[in-house]
């Protein structure tokens, strides 16, 4: 893959939920193409080793993306250090709670809300300000194909990715006056410890790669691009969204999906379909 390593040069940029799956793969493309990055998460150890890794001037600060302060701090850290905000990847999240409507609690309900839609509320209310000052920007948002349609995830996933498909929407007219895009992105499934079904914080190295392993089976099964996506796929979409290449783009879902929502693969139709045979001219009583 080649990569352009100015694209991104003298842009200042954010992610949320850095330390691994999507934000990580972001982070690590963004300073790539040449962007100052702060990380940040609730997972110090990793997120500070990461940073350190990527190098470029990156820096991990902690942020519990449910605390409006944490947002706001992390906003004025990357402005004290760098002079200036460009970009914003609200990206942080889990799976939230899952189950039947009737036994889904109150708490549970309001946990996954906080931590997939409000925090992208606290992170574009943050950015607006300073990216103003810096004389625009691009906000990325994290959604799902679950904000576009049902019966993929929960009920509380799915309402909340439809929210931040719907506060992407509506922000992206007012601040449009200030030359900042706001957009989001749609991934499928992709080689995550949600896909997994934990998180790095919680099981090793190795029974992470087993269950990822797995997760690749079932995902590339599921796909019509016979693969399962991986967090780098995304990153590109989100350097691209991240870029000037994109300046005339915004409030808009951009779906990277391997085709998840066109429908079922090719190679799981059925052969009436799929098969080649030649075209029979209908008459009168062929098909009766």
């Amino acid at each position: 893959m080649n990569i352009d390593t100015t694209r991104l040069e003298g842009k200042v940029a954010i992610v949320t939920g850095a330390a691994s799956g999507i934000g990580a793969a972001t982070a690590r493309r963004l300073a790539a193409e040449g962007a100052r990055v702060l990380l940040t998460d609730i997972q110090d150890e990793v997120g500070s080793d990461l940073a350190s890794d990527i190098g470029n001037g990156a820096t991990f600060q902690h942020c519990n993306v449910v605390n409006e302060a944490d947002v706001a701090a992390a906003v004025q850290t990357a402005v004290d250090t760098w002079g200036r905000l460009d970009i914003v990847h609200n990206n942080a999240g889990f799976g939230g709670v899952s189950g039947p409507i009737e036994s889904t609690t109150a708490d549970g309900w309001a946990s996954t809300l906080d931590v997939l839609l409000t925090s992208v509320f606290f992170g574009t209310k943050h950015a607006t300000p300073a990216m103003r000052d810096s004389g625009g920007g691009s906000i990325i948002n994290t959604a799902s194909v679950c904000g576009l349609r049902a019966g993929i995830g929960s009920h509380a996933y799915t309402v909340a990715k439809h929210g931040v498909v719907g506060l992407t929407r509506s922000t992206a007219l007012e601040l449009a006056e200030y030359n900042i895009r706001v957009n989001a992105i749609c991934p499928g499934y992709i080689a995550t410890g949600l896909s997994a079904g934990r998180s790095r914080s919680e099981i090793d190295e190795a029974e992470m790669a087993e269950r990822l392993e797995k997760a690749r089976g079932w995902g590339s099964d599921a796909q019509a691009m016979n693969r399962m996506g991986e967090p780098e796929d995304i990153a590109a979409a989100v350097a691209w969204l991240a870029s000037d290449d994109s300046e005339w783009v915004t409030g808009t879902e951009q779906v990277v999906d391997g085709g998840l929502l066109n429908g079922r693969a090719w190679r799981k139709l059925p052969k009436a379909i799929t098969e080649d045979r030649p075209v029979r001219l209908y008459a009168p009583g062929s098909y009766e």
